[in-house]
């Protein structure tokens, strides 16, 4: 079957769009009048480079050597030597689907037409993406400014032949990559190197995919609360909507809606109606108040980023309607910094109280359930240790958390006096990604258990989807065994989309 294409303009490009590339689930191509930019674009940084007038980027070096003349006869020198000396990333190359999503975005905003790349260049950047040639990117080494500097230059060394890059998932020289996919590197002129690693991409790449993953686990979060709620023979009182419509908070609003959506039809709100208990504890009546609240934060670096990924970030800009060429600072990435702190943060609370959740599944005191819902609990130590692992995820998390956006260490011999550390935000926001993942899958698989206990009564409609699909995979625990092996099988329920999938199916949430 075909994959869809999608065109690139610079303007219009959507974060889920973003994913489907990443995921190498759809071709690219260059709008036309994304074409006409360019090459306008591209004539003005040729008239200059063919003058005497310095302008940086094109004719001068970079950064505290913005001063120094380069002539003419060396400006293919200046843009290679920019990428070569700027590839010093380190670490861990990024996974394929964030360098794809990369590439993607460089190629939106050179498209913009403010960067003044040669339509050739820009060519082999969306041929790479068609053809699956991949660069490798280290994951470490960018500041956040002037953009993702290390970054870009390890994407742009594969334009030129160097570094290296994965074809159909094989890691070769890129020389090799290319050729195999039927492509040769160019050679970079006057501008050429600047408007390849100069930007946001990398931060927004991750921060992206960051994102749309975050989206989703709020969404898991309501579900694994609310199958907890249901173990537990919890209350539905405080999800109506008198009480959110008077603190009108949309995320807060929103997550209310849903539990409602989850719960409907329960049968065994129906066992204790006219039970003792008052209130139950914050982890469960004040779900709507802090999903909500993440709901909210991950809204703001939703805005954020879809503004970025569509914006010029490049240095210098090149507006062909006044024929200037202009040093700015649209390279900074504080407003992705920050994005991604927030969406840290928000993570990490919901994390942090599903980890209470599974606490009060565990502890008979507070539970009524068997101790550690474990049958003959001494002999068996049940699900104990799985709330001892879910903290430790929480209290990392709760490190990682620590904003990066507030921080700040001059480079370039002070030149680049304040930096953003977006690229450092984004990546500890993945890592707080991946613990939230799996404190959630521990939640399910703990609350799972506890609905075992309730049978034959059957909870709300979405918990019952999901605790379905989960014993689909994963038996009800008699006596101990291997509890990792468990947590997997939901953690991969999670990230295969199958776990959302069955619970909106259910709900028509």
């Amino acid at each position: 079957m075909s994959r869809p294409r999608i065109l690139i303009d610079g303007d219009t490009l959507t974060l889920e769009q973003i994913l489907q590339v990443a995921r190498n689930e759809a071709t690219v191509e260059l709008a036309s009048d994304a074409a006409a930019r360019v090459r306008a674009s591209r004539a003005l940084v040729d008239r200059v480079a063919a003058g005497d007038t310095p302008s940086y980027g094109i004719n001068t070096g970079f950064g505290t050597l913005a001063e120094v003349r380069i002539d003419k006869k060396d400006l293919r020198d200046l843009q290679r030597n920019l990428i070569l000396s700027h590839a010093c990333g380190v670490g861990t190359p990024l996974p394929l689907p964030e360098a794809r999503a990369l590439l993607l975005l460089r190629c939106n905003v050179l498209a913009k037409g403010y960067s003044g790349i040669r339509p050739e260049t820009l060519a082999l950047a969306l041929e790479m993406l068609n053809r699956d040639v991949v660069p490798v990117v280290p994951e470490r080494g960018s500041v956040g400014a002037s953009g993702d500097l290390a970054p870009l230059a390890h994407l742009a060394l594969v334009f030129i032949g160097e570094g290296e890059a994965y074809h159909q998932g094989q890691r070769l020289p890129a020389r090799q990559a290319l050729e195999r996919a039927g492509l040769q590197p160019v050679v970079l002129e006057a501008k050429e190197g600047l408007a390849l690693v100069n930007g946001t991409q990398a931060m927004c790449a991750v921060g992206t995919l960051l994102q749309l993953r975050a989206e989703t686990l709020a969404e898991l979060a309501d579900v694994a609360g609310s199958m907890t709620l249901e173990g537990l023979l919890g209350s539905h009182k405080p999800f109506i909507p008198e009480i959110h419509d008077v603190r009108a908070h949309p995320g807060q609003k929103a997550c209310a809606a849903h539990l409602r959506h989850i719960l409907a039809g329960s049968e065994l709100v129906e066992t204790h109606v006219n039970c003792s208990k008052v209130q139950d504890p914050y982890s469960l009546r004040c779900m709507p108040q802090v999903h909500g609240a993440a709901r909210d934060g991950m809204a703001f670096a939703r805005r954020i980023l879809e503004v970025e990924v569509n914006s010029a970030t490049d240095n210098p800009l090149v507006f062909t309607e006044t024929e200037r060429i202009v040093s700015g600072g649209n390279f900074h990435g504080q407003p992705i910094s920050l994005a991604m702190d927030v969406v840290a943060m928000a993570l990490t609370q919901l994390s942090s109280i599903s980890e209470r959740r599974v606490e009060q599944l565990v502890n008979p005191a507070l539970s009524g359930l068997p101790a550690f819902l474990a049958k003959n609990s001494g002999l068996n130590s049940g699900f104990m240790i799985a709330q001892v692992t879910s903290a430790a995820l929480v209290a990392e998390s709760r490190v990682l958390s620590h904003p990066a956006s507030v921080d700040s260490i001059p480079s370039s011999a002070g030149r680049e006096d304040h930096v953003s550390m977006g690229m450092t935000a984004a990546l500890k926001g993945r890592q707080v990604g991946d613990f939230t993942r799996s404190c959630i899958a521990i939640e399910m698989l703990v609350a799972a258990q506890a609905l075992d206990f309730r049978l034959p009564v059957k909870p709300g409609r979405g918990a019952l989807a999901a605790y379905e699909l989960i014993r689909s995979k994963v038996p009800h625990m008699d006596r101990d065994r291997e509890l990792h092996k468990d947590i997997e099988a939901v953690s991969q329920l999670i990230d295969s989309g199958a776990l959302v999938a069955a619970v909106r199916s259910a709900t028509g949430a």
